[in-house]
């Protein structure tokens, strides 16, 4: 996956790879979103660091990847917009804890305190809101570059 996958700040934790994959999956189509949102949780599913039950994160990631894909895709003032694309993406992190905590319980997977879980979600969200305007112009320019049908010489 990465170096590091997942930065531990105060008041929550900032993931690079959701944040890697959802922001790849905003920028596309809504079905290279579920497609993205299934490679990264299969790639999570596989992590030693993984709780769940196998298959959690490739549900929870594909719905979400297509889910960002066809808000965004659809929203012509979205495209245009960076604070727009930067709240959306933010959003979609908090969405994803959220959807894996509440298929986590029905599986009977551990979770902690409600403070420290509360705690946690909205500091990944916040986090994610400070880092994005960093992390956005990195991966829309890898986007473009993946993407681009030009011919280059």
């Amino acid at each position: 996956m990465s170096v590091v996958d997942q930065v531990k700040f105060p008041f929550g934790s900032l993931s690079l790879f959701l944040l890697f994959v959802l922001s790849w999956s905003a920028l596309s189509s809504p079905e290279i979103g579920a497609l993205l949102g299934f490679a990264g949780g299969l790639l999570l599913d596989l992590s030693l660091n993984s709780t769940g039950p196998f298959g959690l994160w490739t549900l929870i990631l594909s719905l979400i990847g297509f889910g960002i894909a066809f808000l965004r895709y659809g929203d012509e003032g979205a495209i245009a917009n960076p604070f727009v694309f930067i709240i959306y993406v933010s959003v979609a992190v908090m969405l994803t804890l959220i959807a894996y905590l509440l298929l986590g319980m029905l599986f009977g997977v551990d979770i902690g305190s409600t403070a420290q879980i509360v705690r946690n979600i909205l500091g990944s969200g916040f986090w994610s809101l400070i880092f994005m305007p960093i992390f956005l112009p990195l991966t829309s320019r890898l986007h473009r570059l993946a993407f681009d049908t030009r011919e280059r010489i």
